[in-house]
């Protein structure tokens, strides 16, 4: 059984999802494997313009599978590097997709599954989903996720779930920035579909960019090296095929042709 799944509709959504049901979608190294390749196959199409996170099942991901810690207490210091070092690729090809990326969380995400949550761009919850850093309860850290998590929910917020790893609801989430939506479990898909449709109906060359100017922005200092950077990048964007597109739409008062279809 595939236990990663990928499916691209015509309109250029990806929906990739954990299919281990019976096991919570707990991930462990092959499933890690298998979605750094469905990640990375995915950013390296350029017919796919957004991309969703999901499982099969009443889970999201209870994080890493039992099987594969009794694996991990056997291994050397230089085996945990090198299966960290794996489940590190997995979380940085997610996060540096370059199309826009949702999380479907309907269910419990735990350990590992909120480093995958606060590596997507947006996410979304059902009102029952509850979340854990759960790793200092079996003497570990939530180490290999941290950057992601911390970026999510900031460094206050962090200081305490990972030291208390405390199960919190999906609204406390949402709360602490680490989910966007929380709706109840029937209207889940429909949320996630606003969302894909309000990315679609942009420029799909502009919504890679600006996704991309997220990453060249923040944290920088606002210095001259930088606003030449800004000033550069939309001067681009404006003398592009598709930005001209977009600005003659906008002053004919049509669509563009990305909504033509």
């Amino acid at each position: 059984m595939n236990r990663v799944i990928t499916d691209i509709d015509d309109l250029g959504v990806a929906w990739v999802r954990l299919n281990n049901p019976d096991r919570h979608n707990a991930f462990d190294d092959q499933i890690i494997g298998q979605l750094t390749e469905a990640f990375a196959e995915v950013a390296g199409n350029p017919n796919v313009r957004v991309m969703v996170l999901g499982s099969e099942g009443k889970s999201f991901s209870a994080g890493a599978d039992l099987g594969w810690m009794k694996r991990m207490a056997s291994y050397s210091y230089k085996e945990n590097l090198r299966d960290a070092g794996a489940l590190a690729l997995m979380l940085k090809t997610l996060n540096y997709m370059p199309q826009p990326t949702i999380a479907r969380v309907q269910g419990a995400a735990f350990g590992g599954a909120v480093g995958l949550v606060s590596c997507c761009d947006m996410a979304v919850a059902a009102s029952a989903a509850n979340f854990s850093l759960s790793e200092v309860k079996i003497g570990l850290v939530p180490a290999t996720i941290s950057p992601y998590v911390i970026a999510a929910i900031g460094q206050r917020a962090a200081r305490r779930y990972f030291v208390t790893a405390e199960r919190f609801n999906a609204h406390r989430a949402l709360q602490l920035g680490l989910v966007n939506e929380v709706v109840d479990a029937e209207q889940l898909d429909q949320e996630v579909d606003r969302l894909v449709e309000a990315v679609l109906a942009n420029g799909p060359e502009a919504v890679i960019a600006a996704k991309q100017l997220v990453f060249d922005v923040a944290g920088k200092p606002i210095d001259q090296q930088l606003i030449d950077s800004t000033c550069e990048s939309i001067a681009a964007i404006r003398v592009s095929a598709q930005g001209q597109e977009g600005l003659q739409a906008f002053l004919q008062k049509r669509k563009p042709h990305w909504l033509k279809d």
